[in-house]
């Protein structure tokens, strides 16, 4: 689906690859809802993109369905129509085993990652039938078909997206409504600042264990997949290693990634 002249919904629109895929679908032509659950850093998306007939904001917090379901009634109320969704808001985990999280911290990652994208669609789809060509594409990640220690609530949490972006592709065969599901590698941001997880500072002068992708690179990447209904997109070196490493052993790929890990890991 071409996004010019369409109306996309952008989830997680205050910072990172979200600010990064509102301001590339405007310069491609897009009218764009922001939402974010952030009103500083939303705003902020907007004073960067400077175009208030091209693009709004919505201050939502996803995981509450009756919320989103006002704000899709605002954004039709304003627009008439929405052609596309991109579910990208998400937070981690801090970088502890399952043993040590608390219940708490479970329910809140699972609450974004996966019941938000979940209640987004669940809102947006019967919108997106409507018309003449619609488009759902849903940001799971590297974690959600490989595991890493430390992250595998996450990990759980973007999985279940993978398997329900998958699920509704099948669903949508043969309706106006294409399906992309997105498996970013590491991409630099400030999801771990965004999600109150204190990562271990790198030692000067080593380098990262994986090269990252760059937000405004992966939101391009996202869009041009976008443009071409892919059902599926591996974003940076280190999804697309990952991914092949895993088919090949995924015991070794395992061990492999542990090993990379450990130096993270704060339990």
């Amino acid at each position: 689906m071409k996004v010019k002249d369409k109306v996309i919904v952008v989830t997680g629109a205050g910072g990172g690859v979200g600010r990064e895929l509102v301001l590339n679908l405007l310069s491609k032509g897009a009218t764009v809802a922001a939402l974010d659950i952030n009103k500083e850093r939303l705003d902020e998306t907007v004073k960067i993109a400077n175009n208030e007939e091209k693009v709004s904001a919505y201050v939502c917090d996803i995981t509450d369905l009756k919320a989103i379901e006002e704000v899709s009634k605002s954004i039709i109320e304003k627009y008439g129509v929405v052609d596309g969704l991109i579910n990208n808001a998400g937070i981690i985990q801090p970088f502890i085993n399952v043993a040590d999280l608390t219940m708490k911290q479970v329910k809140l990652v699972m609450d974004v990652n996966f019941y938000g994208t979940l209640n987004m669609t669940k809102t947006f789809l019967p919108l997106l039938l409507e018309r003449p060509e619609g488009h759902v594409l849903n940001v799971s990640s590297m974690g959600g078909f490989f595991p890493f220690p430390g992250q595998s609530i996450y990990g759980a949490s973007k999985a279940a997206i993978k398997l329900l972006t998958e699920g509704l592709y099948a669903e949508l065969i043969g309706t106006n409504v294409h399906v992309t599901l997105v498996f970013p590698g590491a991409i630099q941001t400030d999801i771990s600042k965004n999600s109150g997880v204190e990562m271990k500072a790198q030692p000067e002068g080593e380098k990262p264990a994986m090269k990252m992708t760059q937000a405004d690179d992966c939101a391009k990447q996202i869009i041009k997949s976008m443009e071409k209904n892919k059902f599926q997109v591996y974003v940076g070196s280190d999804s697309k290693m990952m991914k092949f490493m895993y088919r090949m052993s995924p015991k070794r790929a395992i061990k492999f990634i542990s090993k990379m890990m450990a130096g993270m890991n704060q339990s």
